[in-house]
């Protein structure tokens, strides 16, 4: 992705091992600024899992996958790492289907480092063909809605949602993108928005609450990504994504929904069975160090929400665009 760091222009990822250690934009100071952070202790990355330090389900995939290396090349027991990294965070698939990958590689005498390359490597090649199918779907003059950061940061590099967008601005269209701010962390506000200015793609922040009136005005697409994609169709993704699906359905707007093949998870046969994380009260009630909700008020703050097949248009992957009733096509 693009970034200016110092005043210069550079391209970064998310995640990456350098130096024996595992480096990662600190996705919680952006974008006020880019702080790198590192790390040499898988039980350290398990935490910058759960903290969110590094967010988005391809990201949270190649950084446990370096969290598995670290734990290789540390001498711990791979078995008990993947057991430390698995419980950072319950909804994204790819934490897990990442886990397992590495675990078979470095079981098979895969170096660590080589692996855990390979499989970050594997997610940027993936999403850049979901940008490659994608943006056969844009338009010039089209009005896009996104929700949530589905960008480079979620994805290690190039993006599943943004994907389409960047390829189809590379190739000269060019649209309007709305980002709605996505409570309760703001992440399409504060990371869509940054990476959207990096690339200079026209687009402004909405508020959650004006979704539905904006695509009530004219959008003609939307497009986001997923954490985990049950064998049927549903999907989980940021809580108000759902929302977002049945006002689409509503006005007969297209909605898409991009992800990786890592993304699916067979094992799941339906939404409901799909575990939602509950994050703390505080992500709602305070900002900084102060306290914006009634003191006796209560919040409840789930993470994710479901989105049922029915709504969803077709998938984006790198296999292609995909039917709800497609999906069966990527099993592996």
């Amino acid at each position: 992705m693009k970034a200016t760091i110092d005043g210069r222009e550079c391209e970064i990822r998310a995640v990456w091992f350098e130096d024996g250690r595992v480096r990662m934009i600190d996705q919680r100071q952006l974008p006020a600024r880019i702080v790198i952070v590192d790390f040499d202790d898988h039980l350290d990355i398990a935490e910058a899992i759960r903290n969110m330090t590094t967010r988005g389900a391809p990201s949270i995939g190649a950084t446990a996958a370096y969290g598995m290396c670290m734990a290789a090349l540390n001498g711990c027991d791979l078995e008990r790492a993947a057991s430390d990294l698995k419980a950072a965070r319950p909804t994204a698939n790819d934490l897990f289907y990442a886990v397992d990958h590495m675990v078979e590689a470095l079981g098979d005498g895969a170096d660590p480092v080589e692996a855990a390359d390979g499989y970050a490597q594997m997610m940027v090649d993936k999403c850049t063909m979901i940008g490659e199918y994608g943006a056969e779907l844009i338009s010039d003059g089209m009005r896009i809605m996104t929700h949530c950061n589905a960008g480079a940061l979620a994805t290690v590099d190039v993006g599943t949602a943004l994907a389409p967008m960047r390829r189809a601005w590379a190739q000269g269209k060019r649209f309007f993108v709305y980002a709605s701010e996505t409570r309760p962390r703001l992440q399409g506000m504060q990371l869509t928005a940054w990476e959207l200015n990096q690339e200079g793609i026209d687009h402004a922040i909405i508020p959650d609450g004006a979704s539905a009136y904006y695509m009530s005005q004219g959008v003609d697409m939307i497009i986001t990504g997923a954490d985990r994609i049950a064998e049927n169709g549903d999907f989980a993704n940021k809580i108000g994504t759902f929302d977002k699906a049945i006002v689409a359905k509503h006005l007969g707007i297209p909605f898409y929904v991009a992800a990786p093949v890592s993304t699916f998870d067979f094992d799941t046969g339906t939404g409901e069975d799909i575990v939602i994380e509950q994050r703390s009260e505080e992500e709602v009630t305070m900002v900084g160090d102060t306290r914006i909700a009634p003191v006796g008020s209560k919040a409840l703050n789930p993470a994710f929400d479901v989105t049922p097949a029915e709504l969803v248009t077709a998938f984006i992957t790198e296999m292609g665009i995909l039917r709800p009733d497609e999906i069966h096509r990527v099993r592996q």
